[in-house]
Formats: C-alpha cells, sequence, structure tokens
C-alpha cells in the first residue's frame, strides 16, 4: 500500500492591495474548505499565511491565492518564505491571527470602494436590519483610505473605532461564513454614524431618515444642499433647474468650468447622454469614477452645468446614502466638490459651514469623521474607448506603481504647482496620493502637508530624499527646501514622459517622449514648452523643441 504524501507546512507572504478588502476571510475560507491547518494575520508588509496539511491542497490554496482573490483585491506577489520560530505554529483548524505591528510598511492601503450589489439589495429590503441605512458596507465595498489613520488596517486604527459594534454588528464580525466576517466599517443604525440635517447656524433640523427625507424636499424645491460623503462634502442642486444651477455658480465663483452630474443609475443617464459599454462598465465599478460622456442634443439639463461643452461629466452614486438621495428624485443632481473654487474639498462638519456660508442652503452631514480628504476621480475616453485617468482619486488612489529597479532608501515626491500629487517612492514601488489641487491656495497647501505626513505615518518612512519639480518659485520646490534632506530636481516634462511609462509598465529605454503640457523650467534657466525627449541607455535627451521667443 503506497503511503500517504508527508504533511506540508509553509509560510506565505502576499503583497499588493490585500488590506481592507476581505482578503483574510477569504483566505480563512478557502483554506478551511480545503481541510488546511493554520492563520492568516495582516503586517506592515501585507498578509502573511500559515498553512499546513496535504501538499497538493497547499498547492491549490496558493494557486486560489494568485487567480481567486475578492473583486477588490489585486495581489503583486505570493512568495514561500521558511516558517520562523518567532511566528506560531499552525493549529488544529485555520483562524484569523491579530495584526502584527512593525516592520516596514510596504503594502497598499485600500482606496474607497463604491457600494456593492449585496449591499444596495440589503439597503432596499424592509426585511433587513440594515433597510434604509446609509452607511451600509461589507469587506468589498465601503471607506477605507478615507478613514484609515494608521497600518496595517484593523478598526482601531481607523476613525470607526469611536463606534462600538452591537452585539449584533460583533457577531457578523467575528463569523467567517458571514460577508462581514472582520469588515473593519462594519455598523448598523443601532451602533454605527447617522446623519443629521442642519441649518448654516448648526441647529439641527431633523435627523436619520427625517433628514434624508427633509433634503430630498429641499432639492426639489431648488435649493443648495451640501452632503457630507465618504471622503469630503458635496454641493448638489437640481442638475436640470437653470436657477439654481446659476446661483451654485455664483457662489461657488466656478464661471465656465463643468459640473459634474449625478444620475440615479445608467437607464436614468441614457436619458441624457450617449453611454458606451465601457462607459458604463466603469461608472458601475467599484471605482465609481465621473465619467466624460456625449451629451444627447436634447438632453433635459441646465445651460448652466457645462456651458458651451458636448460632454458631460456623469457619475452615478456610489454611497449608500447617494443611493438613498437619488431614489426619491426623478431629476439628476449636480454634484460638485464643497468647496469654494481653487480650494480643497470640506470634510469637517463645523469646517463645512464655515467655509461654505453663502454657498449651502443646508447641511446633511454624519458623525463618521474623515482622516483624509478625497475627491472624485475622473475619466474620459481615448480612441478605441482606451479610458485616459484625468484625475487619479476616490476608487484609485492611494495607487501604488512598480518601478523598474530598487531604490535605496525612502523618496518623498512633492510634485508640481497645479493639479498636485505627492508620492512615497521605496524599494521597488510608488505610491502616489489622491488629487490634492493647485497649491497657490492656502487651504490646498495645508492639506498637501497633511498628506506627506499621512503617507509618512503610514508607510512608516523616515525620507532620505526629496525629488520635486525645477522650477524654483513652486510651492512644492519651496517645501522640498526646507526639509534639509538630498534634493532630486526633476524637469517638468521629464516628469510627464516618465509618468507616462510607468503608468503603461513601459520601459524607459529607446522612447520618444513627447510633451505638449505648457511650460516647465527649462535645464538651462529658460522657460520650456512643447519637448521632444528622447529616452535611452539611462539618458534623457532633449531631442527637439518648439522655437523660443522672448516674453515681457
Amino acid at each position: 500500500m503506497t503511503a500517504a504524501p508527508a504533511d506540508t507546512d509553509v509560510l506565505l507572504r502576499v503583497r499588493g492591495t490585500v488590506q481592507g478588502v476581505g482578503f483574510r476571510p477569504f483566505v480563512h475560507r478557502t483554506a478551511a474548505g480545503l481541510g488546511l491547518r493554520g492563520w492568516v494575520l495582516n503586517d506592515a508588509e501585507g498578509v502573511l499565511v500559515r498553512a499546513a496539511g496535504d501538499p497538493a491542497r497547499v498547492t491549490a490554496l496558493v494557486e486560489a491565492l494568485r487567480r481567486d482573490p475578492p473583486p477588490a483585491a489585486a495581489v503583486a506577489s505570493v512568495d514561500r518564505l521558511a516558517p520562523g520560530a518567532d511566528l506560531p505554529p499552525a493549529g488544529p483548524g485555520f483562524t484569523i491571527g491579530a495584526s502584527r505591528p512593525g516592520g516596514e510598511i510596504v503594502t497598499a492601503t485600500p482606496a474607497d470602494l463604491a457600494a456593492c450589489a449585496d449591499c444596495l439589495r440589503e439597503l432596499l429590503d424592509p426585511a433587513d436590519r440594515r433597510y434604509r441605512y446609509p452607511f451600509i458596507n461589507c469587506t468589498q465595498c465601503g471607506p477605507r483610505y478615507s478613514i484609515i489613520e494608521q497600518l496595517p488596517y484593523d478598526r482601531p486604527q481607523t476613525t470607526m473605532r469611536c463606534f462600538r459594534m452591537c452585539p449584533a454588528c460583533a457577531r457578523e464580525y467575528a463569523d467567517p461564513a458571514s460577508r462581514r466576517f472582520h469588515a473593519e466599517p462594519n455598523a448598523c443604525p443601532d451602533c454605527g454614524p447617522h446623519l443629521t440635517l442642519c441649518n448654516p447656524a448648526g441647529t439641527a433640523i431633523g435627523e436619520r431618515e427625517a433628514a434624508l427625507n427633509h433634503t430630498g424636499t429641499l432639492l426639489r424645491e431648488g435649493l443648495i444642499i451640501a452632503v457630507k460623503g465618504v471622503g469630503g462634502y458635496h454641493l448638489l442642486c437640481d442638475a436640470t433647474n437653470e436657477t439654481a444651477v446659476a446661483t451654485l455658480r455664483r457662489r461657488k465663483h466656478r464661471d465656465q468650468k463643468p459640473l459634474a452630474v449625478m444620475f440615479r443609475d445608467l437607464a436614468h443617464l441614457d436619458k441624457f447622454a450617449e453611454v458606451s459599454p465601457a462607459a458604463a462598465a466603469l461608472l458601475t465599478s467599484p471605482a465609481a469614477p465621473i465619467v466624460l460622456v456625449p451629451r444627447r442634443p436634447d438632453a433635459a439639463l441646465a445651460p448652466a452645468v457645462a456651458p458651451g461643452n458636448p460632454w458631460v461629466g456623469a457619475l452615478l452614486p456610489n454611497a449608500p446614502l447617494h443611493h438613498l438621495l437619488l431614489a426619491a428624485l426623478d431629476f439628476p443632481v449636480i454634484a460638485t466638490s464643497a468647496n469654494l473654487a481653487s480650494e480643497p474639498i470640506c470634510t469637517n462638519n463645523a469646517e463645512a459651514r464655515r467655509r461654505l456660508a453663502g454657498v449651502a442652503d443646508m447641511f446633511l452631514e454624519h458623525d463618521r469623521p474623515i482622516a483624509h480628504p478625497v475627491e472624485d476621480s475622473v475619466v474620459r475616453f481615448a480612441a478605441g474607448d482606451a479610458p485616459i485617468l484625468l484625475r487619479r482619486a476616490r476608487g484609485y488612489a492611494p495607487a501604488p506603481f512598480t518601478l523598474p529597479g530598487h531604490l535605496p532608501g525612502v523618496v518623498l515626491c512633492v510634485g508640481g504647482q497645479m493639479k498636485n500629487t505627492i508620492a512615497v517612492a521605496a524599494g521597488d514601488h510608488v505610491v502616489l496620493s489622491p488629487h490634492l489641487g493647485d497649491l497657490d491656495d492656502v487651504l490646498t497647501h495645508h492639506t498637501f502637508e497633511r498628506t506627506i505626513a499621512t503617507l509618512g505615518r503610514l508607510y512608516g518612512a523616515e525620507f532620505t530624499a526629496v525629488a520635486h519639480d525645477k522650477h524654483p518659485a513652486y510651492q512644492s520646490t519651496l517645501y522640498a527646501d526646507r526639509l534639509g534632506l538630498r534634493r532630486i530636481a526633476v524637469q517638468h516634462h521629464l516628469a510627464h514622459v516618465l509618468a507616462c511609462l510607468l503608468e503603461h509598465h513601459h520601459p524607459a529605454d529607446g522612447v520618444l517622449g513627447i510633451a505638449w503640457d505648457g511650460t516647465g523650467y527649462g535645464e538651462d534657466g529658460t522657460v520650456w514648452g512643447g519637448e521632444f525627449i528622447l529616452l535611452q541607455q539611462n539618458r534623457a535627451e532633449r531631442f527637439a523643441r518648439l522655437r523660443p521667443f522672448r516674453l515681457a
């Protein structure tokens, strides 16, 4: 008789976007279903798995980790390691262990995700205990980066720590068969955040369901409402009401720039714009960005939505709160960032009432603190339905990218003056922050500094160098000057070419990059614009350019 193969005992290191996306529950269910012993836990580098049992079943687990992760996860690698003496042995069953603190943080911070189909079904089911609860979520959806204060991603390290789970939520959180098994923002009407409708003075007009219903009435009456979402406030008003939209433009000091419009669903949007299958897929994806779609000539949108512009910046409800609001309306709503022109988005209740005084007529707020502001992402399509990300924010960031080489130390990258984004680069990866805005504005500059502190804290980074734009007068450059670190000045258009190559995973060799991006401070101290940059053998050469001319 052939002897059964000896059990295998392996340690697996999983890297990528594997925290805050239901990865540990997935590993637990998969390993337990295969009859394996061991554990899974979060740590600074991602997820650790110890699995013991039949060698073929351990191999099946490894393949499942690589091929069948949860929809919101992105597995960069699965490596086998030798189990160390400092790690607990594989026990008699398979468990989820406590997170391990310390170590170099290289795991990706999970992005905020739109409400999933399962949660939306429960949201609209009168028999469900979370019926019409605006903060419903599970391991596959809900707030992530906007509530994280520290990694690894566990509830005590998020702004949800101030909400103690009720017994029913705690049972779900501890039940491997539940969709909310280790869902860190888990809550319900009995123990979680709730809505309040306030006037500009901060006086409560209504709570919970009454606040939601009254907000719908105010929108139908043509008022402008500041609504607190996942990563900050939006200003909402009836997108078919020219008086309301024109009033919003005047109060917000936004003369011509198009305003985003939120539609109830794809069928509703189809009455106002032409929606390709590719656009529909993006609009309904977990990232749920704003997507630019061609406006129908007879669309009943107010002319002030996008004066003289054939495109509509469309988005669908992404938070459960938005789904509930739009379901009660028979018109689309403007959903623009709640700020004055050039300022960052409002996130704090008292701050919103102060900064938006004279802009919003009422405020629909909630008591879940926002740790980090997150704007909406914006996508358009090029020829052949190729998506181009114009603004990388909610749903996409913080975004990790793999570098072509390995960096010594930790490099802070502070970006340019306009449409600023910062990044932290270490080892073989770089993590990009959400879109921040233009640094001319003092409030945006404060957000810029807070975001640097946040990514430094999240990734445990002691910065060893700072990369900045070559322009000596940019606010980001002046900030880099004050840090006292080794500085790496990068020419503006070269940065654009290199970023494009990194985004599309193309090696930076044998490439002619063409940058038609306004102006940038040149290597010779003049203003450059319209550059052909040849990259070969780790060198960049200004191969051709537009003819220069003198400026006053």
